[in-house]
């Protein structure tokens, strides 16, 4: 499974989603609306990839989170674009100073958007089923939970051991609460607690949402948003230009100008846990010679790539400047073709040609980029663009494939390279155990010391090569506000969208 993942497959084409600078806050602020809302306004967004089905109960893909967390799903805690953890279906919490038993007040007064009410036994059901059903995405999440009650609205999670990510785990799939013995059609409908009701989707154009008027909070500024996918950017440019798309998330910077012309959108940049990953297959010759990956990644000229696709900033390492654990890698891998050519002689690894298989959506710049720097230096790489299912059958179940580039949106993904069984085939043992004791700590500036231990293993390895950090780059009209702008690509929270007249 792709645990609650980080596939880009789900977000934004490369050249789309990247920083315009070497920033990495906040991001840019969104445009200021003269206007009065118009709480009857529909807004129109304009997204990349469209999901397979609706079911996020157990199909991977991160366009599932974007969409369905927090505006029809939530948890019993939620986060913030800016990865705070704050409350949600419950209104408080406290956590055991052993960090083994967590206690949440869960609201009164909320109900599904069918009409159904939230109880503390739909609760206990929700959390215990995803933690015993294996096909539900981040079931292993919970495992460290050993038992989960309720006591009138006080929700009570007691731990095996300590885990250092289950709040955090909870803001995700793994603390959605869904209605016990509901009957509704999961891939193709929802029924959830949160501030829109998924009303329509037609598939391969759109999917709608409509403002749930018996929602627990503050109601939703507009009446209707509407998704809108469209892959390509010049197609997506042009239906702003005509008035048919309010906002452009996934959006090219290089484009700045020409959307920004009219007046009528501004763009805005975001920081995000993006992080665009070329996987190696270290279990395939040469790939399974360090030297040959060290070299790969010395061949490729990272700022070149920020340079061609107008935004971005570096990343040499698997943890992004957002999560805990970050650290400045820059001197792993430095841009070398010298070095890599050396590398490869020393290797005896000459007249080298490896495949790259990537998803199609992604378009032709970053493989483009890669050809030519692996050229230089001696290898030959042949591009294999198919189409997301494909590639999911290919690389991601089947581990069949040289080289693969996908854009990993997830926040605090880390565990995956303490996978050995995940798709980047990467096993180290060392790094397992710092992963597994950075989970049992209590403290967190203690955990996040071990990750970022853990990742410099990684990065020292030459497991993967991180082409760059990518970022939130979305075409604002400037009658919208409430829009996030950061880390949208993973979450996109529209509880305050609001669009006015003027």
């Amino acid at each position: 499974m792709f645990r609650r993942t980080a596939l880009a497959a789900a977000a934004v084409l490369a050249a789309g989603a990247l920083l315009l600078s070497a920033c990495s806050g906040g991001g840019t602020a969104s445009p200021t609306a003269s206007g009065t809302p118009d709480p009857s306004a529909s807004v129109t967004i304009r997204l990349v990839a469209e999901p397979g089905n609706l079911d996020i109960r157990q199909t991977a893909g991160s366009s599932l989170d974007q969409i369905l967390i927090d505006n029809v799903y939530q948890g019993l805690v939620a986060r913030t674009p800016e990865q705070d953890i704050v409350p949600s279906l419950a209104s408080d919490w406290k956590v055991s100073s052993d960090g083994l038993t967590y206690s949440f007040t869960l609201r009164e007064g909320v109900t599904f958007q069918d009409g159904q009410p939230l109880t503390p036994q739909d609760v206990v059901w929700s959390l215990t089923t995803r933690k015993n059903t294996p096909a539900w995405s981040d079931s292993a999440r919970l495992s460290r939970v050993s038992t989960i009650a309720a006591d009138g609205q006080t929700i009570t999670l007691t731990l095996s051991e300590p885990d250092s990510s289950l709040l955090w785990n909870l803001t995700g799939r793994a603390g959605l609460i869904l209605k016990e013995n509901d009957t509704v059609d999961y891939k193709t409908a929802a029924n959830g607690t949160g501030p829109y009701s998924l009303t329509a989707w037609k598939q391969g154009d759109s999917i709608t949402f409509a403002r749930y008027d018996g929602y627990w909070g503050p109601k939703a500024p507009v009446a209707q948003v509407v998704f809108a996918y469209i892959p390509d950017n010049q197609a997506a440019l042009n239906g702003a230009l005509a008035g048919e798309i309010d906002v452009v998330t996934g959006f090219d910077a290089n484009l700045k100008s020409q959307i920004e012309a009219g007046g009528n959108f501004s763009l805005v940049v975001g920081a995000s846990t993006d992080k665009g990953t070329l996987a190696m297959n270290s279990t395939k010759a040469p790939l399974s010679d360090k030297r040959v990956r060290q070299a790969i990644r010395q061949a490729i000229d990272h700022d070149a790539i920020i340079q061609a696709l107008g935004s971005g900033q570096t990343l040499y390492g698997p943890i992004p400047e957002l999560d805990p654990g970050y650290e400045d890698l820059t001197g792993v891998a430095p841009y070398d073709p010298a070095a890599a050519k050396k590398l490869l002689a020393d290797a005896g690894a000459s007249e080298i040609t490896l495949t790259l298989t990537i998803p199609s959506f992604y378009g032709t710049t970053i493989p483009q980029i890669l050809v030519s720097d692996l050229d230089a230096v001696g290898i030959t790489l042949k591009v294999n663009a198919v189409e997301f299912p494909t590639w999911i059958n290919d690389v991601y179940v089947n581990k069949n494939y040289d080289l693969s580039f996908v854009l990993h949106t997830e926040a605090r993904d880390f565990e995956n390279w303490a996978n050995p069984d995940y798709y980047f085939t990467y096993d180290n043992p060392e790094v397992q155990a710092l992963y597994q004791q950075s989970l049992g700590a209590t403290d967190e500036a203690q955990a996040a010391d071990l990750l970022a231990q853990a990742a410099k293993i990684v990065s020292d390895d030459a497991a993967a090569d991180w082409l760059y950090n990518g970022s939130s780059v979305v075409a604002v009209g400037t009658n919208i506000t409430g829009m996030p702008s950061v880390n949208v690509n993973e979450r996109l929270n529209l509880a305050e969208l609001a669009k006015s007249n003027g």
